[in-house]
């Protein structure tokens, strides 16, 4: 009987090993499986981390080539009246000589009336002649080519315009070719 009992104990211990090691097992298989679940979750948070950056881009993308195209179409125009400006700035030269030939006369009030038309049609699309005379330099806006020493006239004036300049809209498209006054007292040569 004795042998029994001990069988009996053993086989409960056993048994109680088994429960304690099956309860191990199954606690080890929730600590992988939060673990995996864990993991998965922070892969997830990236994942959607990279989709907010990625849309945030894309709208950023499409932002920037809508203003782009807003720019183009504003300045759409730009190129072609800056080739223009030398031929006609030579008609204008011309149109505006003086001459005693009554028919040149009259050829050249028609023609100016032409080149006048030009201009407007120019002006209305954005085209803006620099006003240099008598101005300060500026060297964004006027390109020296020349500087004489007058202490009659201001110092740092332009005093002739040797070329028209102009923007278009709120863009540089030819600085003015100027002549500029430009003296100084402090080498005594008045240079």
């Amino acid at each position: 009987m004795e042998d029994n009992k001990e069988k009996e104990i053993k086989d409960i211990n056993l048994e109680h090993d088994n429960d304690v090691h099956e309860e191990v097992h199954k606690k080890e298989k929730r600590n992988k499986h939060k673990e995996q679940i864990d993991q998965l979750e922070n892969e997830l948070k990236e994942i959607k981390d990279k989709m907010l950056r990625n849309a945030a881009e894309l709208e950023n993308f499409k932002k920037r080539m809508h203003n782009e195209r807003i720019q183009e179409r504003k300045y759409a125009s730009k190129y072609l009246i800056g080739e223009i400006l030398n031929p006609l700035d030579q008609l204008d030269k011309i149109v505006n000589m003086t001459t005693e030939n009554d028919l040149l006369k009259n050829f050249l009030i028609g023609f100016k009336m032409i080149n006048d038309q030009i201009y407007n049609v120019l002006i209305s699309d954005g085209l803006k002649e620099i006003q240099a005379l008598n101005k300060p330099f500026d060297p964004y806006l006027h390109h020296a080519i020349e500087k004489i020493s007058d202490k009659e006239k201001e110092n740092g004036i332009v005093i002739d315009v040797i070329q028209k300049g102009y923007m278009y809209k709120d863009q540089l498209l030819r600085p003015a070719m100027v002549k500029i006054n430009e003296w100084s007292e402090e080498n005594g040569k008045n240079e």
